[in-house]
């Protein structure tokens, strides 16, 4: 049946119309990853295992492989993430840097504050040895030394931040690349497991996150043994990782996996007791018996958005045959005798919503602001 023509309406106008009406729930905020994730206190899915006491201000575990949250408390929280956020600085830096490149650390980064491992002015170091120094031991001189060699640490820090916008981990503002307490420098149990998948997706990350033990190169050609300070990796069957932190501001902060029964789960813990492995160890056991029983989920890690690299092959991949020669025509209509919604209209369209939702999200406790409907 044709549609009566004082009914017939433009779909190329309707869709515009659609994009750009406002909501009217313009105000209501969006947790990252589910609004349950949203609470302050513990939330776990009814029927779970009974949780084992913890004295984490916040903490969170998820599946890793799927995503899936089991539980968590205070999961947007934010605080201050000590070492943990080396898993930011590896994950930024590993697809950009060689590891095979050599280079020297400056005055600079071998005297940096805190936890050093021991490197040398005018020694030559691969990018390789660097990582494991830094993920391994967690050397602030080579978390240091790879921003400098990157460009400097003004550098570093912004692209780590453009890298926390990509994985949706609002909640997380570096502003150095060691982790050391600095002002504004947050995160939360829900973006350190962001962060952690993210890290754990790369493979050389993986390599150096399961290291325990490795060597350095010294002055006069000795070699500086290191071990990692992963204490769950020392201690926890199953475990593959990932990086602990401490400070005397952030206390002890923790993000770390271990794979049992063909499950990956991973743990998060902020502000927690300088003796934490016990806690995630408790937690990771929790997380099994969950998987085992079947508990529903109480929300998901995000999937990372698309890199510069991604969108730009997305927008060059040629259009199939037949919508380039249904494209071509001028003013196609359909057998009704309405407009044909030309395909770039629809990825305009959809671009459009995409851009709206990144620009309305709030990043007070991981809230996403949803731009007017």
């Amino acid at each position: 049946m044709r549609t009566p023509p004082g009914l017939r309406v433009s779909v190329g106008v309707l869709f515009a119309t659609l994009l750009l009406t406002p909501p009217a729930n313009a105000e209501t905020p969006v947790t990252v990853g589910g609004e349950r994730l949203s609470a302050q206190g513990v939330v776990v899915a009814s029927g779970a295992p009974k949780l084992p006491a913890t004295v984490a201000a916040s903490w969170l575990v998820a599946d890793l492989d799927s995503g899936e949250v089991l539980g968590a408390k205070d999961p947007h929280g934010r605080y201050a993430p000590a070492s943990t956020l080396k898993v930011l600085t590896a994950a930024t830096l590993i697809p950009k840097l060689d590891p095979r490149r050599q280079v020297e650390p400056s005055f600079d980064d071998v005297n940096v504050d805190g936890s050093k491992v021991g490197l040398v002015q005018h020694i030559r170091y691969p990018i390789g040895q660097l990582f494991t120094a830094m993920l391994v031991a967690s050397g602030n001189d080579a978390a240091n030394t790879l921003a400098s060699a990157n460009g400097g640490v003004a550098k570093t820090v912004a692209e780590m931040n453009a890298e926390a916008e990509r994985l949706q981990a609002f909640d997380t503002h570096a502003v150095n690349a060691s982790g050391l307490d600095g002002a504004g420098q947050l995160s939360s149990a829900y973006d350190l497991a962001l962060l952690g998948r993210a890290g754990m997706a790369l493979p050389a990350f993986r390599d150096y996150v399961k290291t325990k033990r490795a060597q350095i190169r010294g002055p006069g050609g000795r070699a500086i043994a290191i071990s990692s300070h992963d204490r769950l990796l020392w201690n926890y069957d199953g475990a593959i990782g990932i990086k602990n932190g401490y400070t005397s501001k952030a206390k002890a902060t923790f993000v770390g996996a271990a794979t049992r029964g063909g499950h990956t789960l991973m743990v998060t813990l902020m502000r927690t007791a300088p003796r934490y492995w016990p806690e995630a160890a408790a937690l990771l056991d929790w997380g099994f018996a969950a998987k085992a029983a079947g508990v529903d989920p109480i929300g998901a890690l995000v999937d990372p958005l698309p890199t510069a690299e991604e969108k730009a092959a997305l927008e060059a991949r040629p259009a199939p045959a037949a919508l380039d020669a249904k494209a071509a025509r001028l003013n196609p209509v359909d057998t009704d005798g309405l407009p044909v919604l030309p395909t770039g209209i629809v990825a305009a369209g959809l671009a459009l919503i995409a851009v709206s939702l990144l620009r309305g999200r709030r990043r007070n406790r991981g809230k996403l602001k949803l731009p007017p409907i």
